[in-house]
């Protein structure tokens, strides 16, 4: 079933009635929408004045709802997601923990291959120059060892954006655009592991004792270009534009129902993220050797 995004950026009033979200007034309390709890896969609220029951909370986690909360900059600050998203969890868990480090080292050898691809086909898209991504994918050892998808990410930001571009979590503009996009891709991606059944916080890659999220970090790696192609679709149209406005906000939300290509199937992304997770479960098993990937066509 294909789950709904909802934006939220008014005060609100959000509870639980009929198995339905029910948005109302705060003041008045007058009906402003309805929403069935199983037609929602992401909730983002974006106001301080926005009151939600516990009822619903429940309800939401019990369907595997991530909730976003965003802080003062319209940021995503802070998600929400049900502690146990799978009846084998224990089981899932364990084989997580053994997984060798051979095999995660192919797995991000795998992952950093459908990034840089990824970010060619965005360049490809956007008529710009791209073909030197070639050859650092070609390039791409077990592990990464020789640091091409730092390699290849210079030469991406610098022909997407500018050739004085730094893409940093604090820089400048439109840093801000990509980072609002990453943060609601990573929310969707950690739904997904935890709904396999995995823990976020054990990465095959990505290891950071301060980081609850490194398995989310790695796996939205090949799915970030997707991201990167609404917000240049964005400035194409906004070119002079630094604000995170509602209408940006809603134009990026578009990216858990956007259609990519998984194993020879279209999916929306929400779905696919889904197949990337359990995939990657299979290889842990050894049920499977190749993580699943969308394709940017």
């Amino acid at each position: 079933m294909i789950t709904r995004s909802i934006y939220i950026g008014n005060p609100a009033y959000l509870k639980l009635k009929d198995e339905q979200m029910k948005i109302l007034c705060p003041e008045t309390k007058t009906e402003k929408g309805s929403v069935p709890v199983e037609d929602l896969g992401l909730l983002m609220l974006d106001h301080y004045q926005i009151t939600i029951s516990h009822n619903l909370i429940q309800k939401m986690m019990g369907n595997n709802v991530v909730v976003i909360s965003c802080d003062a900059h319209h940021l995503p600050h802070g998600i929400m997601l049900p502690l146990y998203g799978h009846t084998e969890h224990s089981d899932r868990v364990k084989d997580q923990l053994e997984a060798s480090e051979p095999l995660k080292k192919q797995l991000w050898k795998q992952t950093v291959e459908c990034k840089i691809e990824n970010q060619k086909n965005v360049l490809m898209k956007l008529e710009n120059y791209y073909e030197p991504m070639v050859e650092y994918q070609r390039n791409v050892k077990s592990g990464d060892l020789t640091n091409m998808e730092g390699i290849a990410a210079q030469h991406y930001w610098k022909y997407l954006i500018s050739l004085d571009f730094l893409r940093q979590r604090f820089g400048e503009s439109p840093n801000q655009f990509f980072n609002f996009g990453y943060a609601v891709l990573r929310s969707i991606v950690a739904r997904a592991i935890v709904e396999t059944g995995l823990l976020p916080v054990l990465g095959i890659f990505h290891k950071n004792k301060y980081n609850p999220y490194c398995l989310a970090d790695d796996i939205m790696e090949p799915y970030r270009p997707f991201v990167d192609l609404l917000v240049m679709q964005w400035l194409k149209i906004h070119p002079n534009t630094e604000e995170l406005s509602k209408e940006f906000r809603a134009h990026i939300l578009q990216i858990a129902t956007k259609d990519v290509h998984i194993d020879d199937k279209t999916r929306p992304l929400l779905v696919a993220v889904k197949m990337t997770a359990s995939s990657l479960y299979k290889c842990y098993t050894g049920e499977k050797r190749l993580i699943s990937y969308p394709e940017l066509l």
